[in-house]
């Protein structure tokens, strides 16, 4: 593959790694080696925790999550992430936009292949 198409990849799985984020935290609370360690059960949304935790940042400072510290039974305390009032109905929009892309490009695609 091309460096250019590397990049694109690089791109396209930034997105969809932000709607990654939201729905494990759709789920519930997690603290961020449990979010990378949940992406990294799909090969392609593993990501290193250098990606996530500024990710992490940049959702907490637009108001989708929101996180407190909670003592661990195995160590220091783990900084939890929830989402937001916001982030839930973020999460809710893109969703909906996921499901709108997805079905277009699975219809064209099957057209395109002939299947």
């Amino acid at each position: 593959m091309t460096t250019d198409g590397d990049s694109r990849i690089s791109q396209f799985r930034k997105g969809v790694v932000e709607l990654a984020i939201f729905a494990l935290l759709h789920r519930g609370e997690a603290y961020g080696v449990e979010i990378v360690d949940a992406l990294s059960g799909h090969p392609g949304l593993a990501i290193s925790a250098g990606t996530v935790y500024p990710l992490l940042s940049r959702l907490k400072k637009a108001g989708m999550i929101d996180s407190s510290w909670q003592e661990s039974p195995v160590g220091p305390p783990r900084k939890y992430y929830r989402l937001t009032p916001a982030g839930d109905r973020e999460f809710a929009d893109m969703v909906a936009a996921w499901d709108g892309v997805t079905g277009a490009m699975e219809n064209l695609l099957a057209k395109e292949s002939g299947r």
